[in-house]
């Protein structure tokens, strides 16, 4: 058997349920049980009733399906697998500064540690950030972390001013401005669609911005034409099954390099190979103290409440 097929047979004997994030290599996603953006996994994980979690993403991700799944075996196939978002709010520093503002309702993207979480309020993902922010009465203050971008991305669209966390994904922030717009004359009558952890020069580009999932249901709906993509590389296998007619072109990145895109390195940590390991040995576990995981999971069920 090759590895899709040994995986299948594991999943089945293990019962584990594998969840994949459209940034995974297609490879990973085609063996997947669901794949999705940080909202749809974080619902998955919630309602799942396999015994075990497989999570194909990054370690905030899984941190999140354990802190929703305490009694459940929660693996991820490469634990370096980290996130330069998630990286850029050290919990220790993010403390002091909800110390400081403690009238603030305080809002974090899920792309941060479950010891972040465990400082927060309510947690958000692109999908629905807008409509948690919006949840907030108008005259309560709002600590937003950690990504600037999305933050001021959503100040924009709901007329709040938000004590914003200086945090950035370096993926969205290395498309270059220049080769978008060299791109675009290549390309006369394409539509740029971006992803809100991007800068605020790309996003004034783009027809279209939103969620991972967002990008793809709108492509859907303009299925005969082309698009220039600025996010991360590995959606582009799943948007493209979706509508396979479109023309999808990734925005390219600063550097050169041989894709020509933005790939997130430590998306791509994980391989079928490294999948198949985890699922056959059940290891690297994820694991979260019961005092902030008791903590943390109080605001993702609050976002999970709102999302519905």
């Amino acid at each position: 058997m090759d590895l899709h097929q040994k995986i299948t047979e594991l999943k089945k004997q293990k019962n584990a349920v594998i969840l994949a994030h459209y940034y995974q290599v297609p490879e990973i996603q085609e063996v997947a049980d669901y794949v999705g953006d940080s909202l749809g996994l974080s619902q998955k994980a919630a309602e799942t009733d396999a015994e075990m979690i497989v999570f194909a993403g990054v370690h905030f991700m899984a941190e999140t399906a354990k802190v929703l799944n305490p009694d459940k075996k929660v693996l991820l196939p490469d634990l370096m697998a980290g996130c330069s978002l998630a990286d850029s709010c050290p919990p220790d520093a993010f403390r002091k500064l909800v110390e400081a503002h403690p009238d603030h309702v305080v809002i974090t993207y899920v792309n941060c540690s479950a010891e972040v979480k465990a400082l927060s309020h309510i947690i958000c993902t692109s999908s629905n950030a807008e409509k948690i922010v919006n949840s907030v009465p108008k005259d309560v203050p709002i600590i937003f972390a950690p990504d600037k971008n999305l933050g001021k991305y959503i100040q924009k669209k709901t007329g709040r001013k938000m004590l914003l966390w200086d945090g950035a994904c370096i993926v969205h922030e290395a498309f270059s401005m220049d080769k978008l717009l060299k791109l675009y004359k290549e390309h006369p009558g394409s539509k740029i669609i971006a992803h809100p952890e991007s800068e605020s020069h790309i996003l004034e580009t783009a027809t279209y911005i939103g969620s991972t999932a967002g990008m793809i249901d709108y492509v859907k709906k303009h299925p005969a034409e082309k698009f220039i993509v600025a996010t991360e590389a590995g959606i582009l296998h799943k948007m493209q099954q979706e509508v396979p007619q479109a023309v999808l072109i990734p925005a390219p990145a600063e550097e050169d390099n041989t894709c020509a895109c933005s790939e997130c390195a430590f998306m791509k940590m994980n391989t079928l190979q490294k999948l198949y390991d985890c699922l056959l040995h059940e290891t690297p576990q994820i694991e979260v103290s019961e005092e902030i995981r008791k903590k943390a999971i109080l605001p993702i069920e609050r976002m999970l409440e709102l999302s519905k």
